[in-house]
């Protein structure tokens, strides 16, 4: 079985749905199926490609024309070459779209994981130059999918009330478990002064910083609370101006002794810091799926996310607080974590780090994709995981 997987780039700083795939590629790797990922080069020289290590990571010269990424580079290579199922990540992409088309004129299967990106409120912005796309291109390779990958139920539904009547597999992102994340989480487990110190709470907030992601509500919640006895961490960068935003209001709200902007963080780092947190906030007006939420959770830190996420587990499993991303309700939680011991806290994240290791660990959603690809080569019982309309 011959898979190829193609997506508009596989650089750090395309963010989550680079690392996913890439994430996911790794772990499908096995000496019985050939899973492969075909990108173009990064024009970024202080981008990384994820996949620099990985030989089943190829990439080709990017000679991509305009917004669309028109390329002659692609289409010459994905027309030469043959695979059982084509998968094409992303959306709003020449190479996706002709990933699609190439499969068409193959008379090979071919899966769409849109990534969040076929939302209402994604398809909203920038809908003048989606809208084209859609009509010429898009709709057609969307309803004619053999088969959608969506990542939460939520975007299921979505992909419904767009029309689309084909194979949806459910399945959530992979979530790689390496003994480093692990010995943080020891490391956290034996720390019996964190465990003991009843004192300041330390909230956090990890992600791009960008308007959606509606971390001005977070700081908002703390200003409502002057008399609690937090602190607060905003690790990310992004977009300037709602940085800059960011920190003019912890200044008009008279908070700037309780909030820290620590900038980017990646790798070890990031997680040595999601596992200082007493709790990690997730306030976004909309997430697909949330790589945050189940990588603090790993390290036994529970976390606040909004409705707006596909995160309702997180009361249903006792490790956080999915509600409102309101202040008001975000600083009710913050009362709650004030009146909870940083031990109950710490059992609250151990219950989450147990509920992903069940359901997202990156070598399970490896084998329920592989299981997908094989039921739509060879028939047979269709997996639980994939519904019909």
């Amino acid at each position: 079985m011959k898979i190829l997987h193609t997506i508009e780039g596989l650089g750090a700083k395309f963010g989550g749905i680079a690392t996913c795939t890439y994430d996911l590629l790794n772990a499908m790797q096995n000496p019985i199926d050939s899973v492969r990922i075909l990108s173009p080069d990064l024009r970024d020289k202080n981008d990384t490609n994820l996949g620099t290590d990985a030989k089943w990571a190829m990439t080709y010269s990017n000679d991509g024309i305009g917004p669309f990424n028109y390329s002659p580079n692609l289409k010459k290579i994905l027309y030469s070459t043959e695979y059982d199922i084509y998968h094409a990540n992303g959306m709003w992409q020449y190479i996706v779209h002709e990933t699609c088309k190439c499969a068409r004129s193959k008379l090979k299967p071919y899966v769409l994981t849109p990534h969040g990106m076929l939302y209402p409120e994604t398809m909203r912005r920038s809908y003048w130059k989606k809208w084209p796309l859609l009509k010429l291109w898009f709709n057609n390779d969307i309803l004619r999918a053999t088969c959608i990958h969506a990542t939460c139920e939520t975007e299921m539904i979505h992909l419904r009330e767009l029309g689309y009547r084909g194979s949806i597999a459910l399945i959530g992102n992979p979530v790689p478990v390496n003994a480093e994340i692990t010995k943080i989480f020891e490391d956290r487990a034996n720390n019996n002064s964190l465990m003991q110190n009843a004192q300041t709470r330390k909230l956090g907030f990890l992600g791009r910083l960008h308007p959606r992601k509606n971390c001005e509500a977070l700081l908002k919640a703390v200003a409502l609370r002057p008399d609690a006895n937090i602190s607060v961490s905003i690790l990310g960068s992004g977009d300037k101006n709602y940085a800059r935003y960011l920190v003019d209001m912890s200044q008009y709200l008279g908070i700037t002794n309780k909030v820290e902007f620590c900038g980017f963080v990646s790798g070890r780092t990031k997680y040595d810091k999601l596992a200082e947190l007493s709790a990690l906030f997730v306030p976004s007006d909309m997430e697909n799926f949330g790589m945050i939420v189940p990588e603090a959770l790993l390290v036994g830190t529970p976390v606040m996310a909004s409705q707006g996420t596909p995160w309702k587990s997180l009361n249903e499993h006792h490790c956080g607080w999915w509600t409102e991303n309101s202040s008001e309700s975000i600083a009710s939680v913050i009362d709650k974590i004030c009146a909870t011991s940083p031990q109950e806290l710490f059992e609250m994240g151990r219950r989450g780090r147990e509920m992903v290791l069940e359901n997202f660990e990156a070598n399970k959603v490896a084998k329920k994709m592989l299981n997908m690809y094989k039921w739509l080569l060879l028939g047979g019982v269709k997996p639980d995981f994939i519904y019909e309309n």
